[in-house]
């Protein structure tokens, strides 16, 4: 994955939504870089067989089945992280995504709060747990997983792009609150990336259409996010904290 110039050796490094997409590329690229790569999903078999892959290679790595939207589940495994492994380091938030494309009139009460939960409120949730942490350690990164819906909008998902914008928002809240713990906060603003879900929801010829619109010529890979994610955590991202930097080919530009 190209990662390995990344050293993240004794470090513990916790993603939610790890099993799949952005969160599976950023758990292999820690991990790669020698890190404790800690998985949080509620996908037990993906999450489980991760582990085993990450180990079968010489990393090391741990999976909690947590679901992100629950305050309960979330303090139960942030407490069981800090319990077993000590500390976090990174904190990467994943989970995210929406899954029908709907317009702003066709979007139920039941839509709404689903998609504001798994993208905003998961977000706020594995945040808060993870501060006392990170304030008793006096270090760390937290690094939110936004999107470019979340700075002009789609036609798609009207939920998504609102939780969007609110994450970035909370990326500069959380920033603001944290940084004179040494503590970094910032979002990442991916465009449209390939992953299985994405692929699924947009087809192989919108996909197409949208890698020829966009500026470098392509659509986003995982591991162009991956990367960003690595640097924001990483000593040589250090002083960057309370920003939405754009990993999107140059999308947002046109």
């Amino acid at each position: 994955m190209g990662t390995t110039k990344f050293d993240f050796a004794g470090q513990v490094a916790v993603v939610t939504g790890a099993c799949h997409g952005i969160g599976r590329g950023s758990i292999d690229g820690f991990a790669d870089a020698g890190a404790h790569a800690v998985l949080l999903d509620i996908d037990e078999a993906a999450g489980k067989a991760a582990v085993e892959e990450i180990q079968g290679r010489g990393g090391e790595a741990s999976f909690f089945k947590c679901d992100v939207t629950s305050s309960e589940e979330v303090n139960e495994t942030f407490q069981a992280i800090a319990s077993q492994l000590g500390r976090v380091d990174a904190l990467l938030l994943s989970a995210g995504g929406f899954f029908k494309k709907l317009g702003f009139e066709e979007t139920t009460d039941d839509e709404w709060e689903r998609i504001m939960a798994l993208n905003l409120t998961s977000a706020f949730l594995c945040a808060r747990a993870v501060t006392p942490i990170m304030k008793q350690q006096g270090s760390g990164a937290i690094v939110f997983i936004g999107s470019g819906a979340g700075l002009t909008g789609v036609t798609a998902s009207p939920p998504y792009s609102a939780a969007k914008a609110g994450v970035h928002s909370l990326a500069r809240q959380v920033a603001l609150e944290l940084a004179p713990f040494g503590v970094t906060s910032n979002a990442i603003a991916p465009g449209t990336t390939s992953t299985e879900r994405v692929d699924k929801l947009h087809g192989d010829e919108t996909m197409q259409k949208i890698g020829e619109t966009n500026p470098l010529g392509r659509v986003g890979q995982v591991s162009d996010t991956v990367g960003a994610v690595l640097f924001l955590c990483s000593p040589e991202g250090g002083y960057i904290t309370g920003q939405t930097p754009s990993v999107d080919g140059g999308k947002l530009m046109v």
